[in-house]
Formats: structure tokens, C-alpha cells, sequence
């Protein structure tokens, strides 16, 4: 418990209130990760680095549908002009920002530590975590938060049917990477007309 709330205070109030440009957040936020399960005592058994055929597996399962509903986005315009643009730089985010920042980050705290944990809060707790994300963009706090934390019950059961974390992170990473494709997509549609 005062794990999942030290990583929403991380998130919520000690992050933003560095400062820190985008490429700060994602060192900061793998830094703080990875101290965070150096505590724990996370190592490659308790993070199910020992099963990763098992994990690539699922994860390579999971990861197809996002791929795939984000294939039928970009091929139908009607979709495809919901998507919100982004200008953000999408090989950074896509090799960068994305899997250091956010896949690692997330997963050694949520799936990594507080699935061992405390299993039925770090759903939960991922969904907290996202509360200053929501904000920044001008999201629903509540929506995403909800959505967020729906996610991290997908998430940690891919964790506990895989025996690796390394399935949630291939899920974290499709769902995000193939997100920021649709915005550069949608951003490139926008500059076109």
C-alpha cells in the first residue's frame, strides 16, 4: 500500500513539480522505477524474466489487437479524423519516449512490485498514477483514471497467466506505440488540408 502511494504522490505532485521537459519525465520516471524496485528486490525471476518465451508469447498475442484496431483507424477516414493530432516527434516517442518513460517505468512499478505486492490495488494505483497525464492533456480525470485502471486489471492478469512481465509490456507498449502513429497520422492529415 505505501508503495502504490508513493508512486502516486511520485506522479501526481513530485514529477510535475520538477519541472522537467518530456525527456526529463521519462529518465526521471525510469530512474525513480527502477530504485523503486531495486527496494523491492525485483531481480529477472521475480519480474518473470525466466519465462520470457511465455511472455512473448502473450504479449505478442495481446499486442495484435491494438495493431490491428489501429490498422482499421488509419484506413477508415471517418475514424481516422477522430483521432487527436499530436506534433510531437513520433520516432522519440515511438523508440524513446514511449518504451523507456512509460512501458518500463509502469511496468516495474505496477506489474514488477505492486502485483507482488498488493495484487488487487495496483490496478488501482495504475489508474492514480495517470491522474497528472489527464490533467496535462485535458483529459476526464475520472474517464481516464477508470480507463487507466481497467487497463492495469488487463495488464496484471497478462502478468499472472504469462509468468512474466514482459507480456503486459508488449500489450503497454502496442496499445501506446500504435496511439502515437494514429496522432502523427492524424497530425500529417491536418497539415495536408
Amino acid at each position: 500500500m505505501l508503495t502504490g502511494l508513493v508512486t502516486t504522490a511520485w506522479s501526481t505532485y513530485v514529477l510535475p513539480a520538477a519541472g522537467l521537459g518530456a525527456r526529463g519525465r521519462a529518465v526521471a520516471n525510469a530512474s525513480f522505477a527502477v530504485a523503486v524496485a531495486a527496494v523491492w528486490g525485483s531481480n529477472a525471476e521475480r519480474l518473470g524474466l525466466r519465462n520470457a518465451a511465455s511472455g512473448l508469447k502473450w504479449g505478442a498475442a495481446a499486442a495484435a489487437i491494438p495493431v490491428l484496431g489501429s490498422a482499421v483507424v488509419a484506413a477508415v477516414p471517418a475514424l481516422r479524423r477522430r483521432v487527436r493530432p499530436s506534433e510531437d516527434d513520433l520516432v522519440e516517442w515511438v523508440l524513446f519516449r514511449i518504451p523507456v518513460g512509460t512501458v518500463l517505468t509502469e511496468e516495474l512499478l505496477f506489474r514488477g512490485v505492486l502485483d507482488a505486492a498488493s495484487p488487487a490495488l495496483s490496478p488501482i494505483f495504475f489508474g492514480l498514477w495517470h491522474i497528472r497525464p489527464a490533467r496535462a492533456a485535458g483529459d476526464s480525470v475520472v474517464g481516464t483514471v477508470a480507463t487507466t485502471t481497467v487497463a492495469g486489471v488487463v495488464f496484471s492478469w497478462l502478468r499472472a497467466h504469462s509468468g512474466s512481465v514482459l507480456a503486459p509490456a508488449a500489450l503497454h507498449y502496442a496499445l501506446n506505440a500504435s496511439g502515437a502513429v494514429l496522432a502523427h497520422l492524424a497530425a500529417t492529415e491536418l497539415e495536408r488540408s
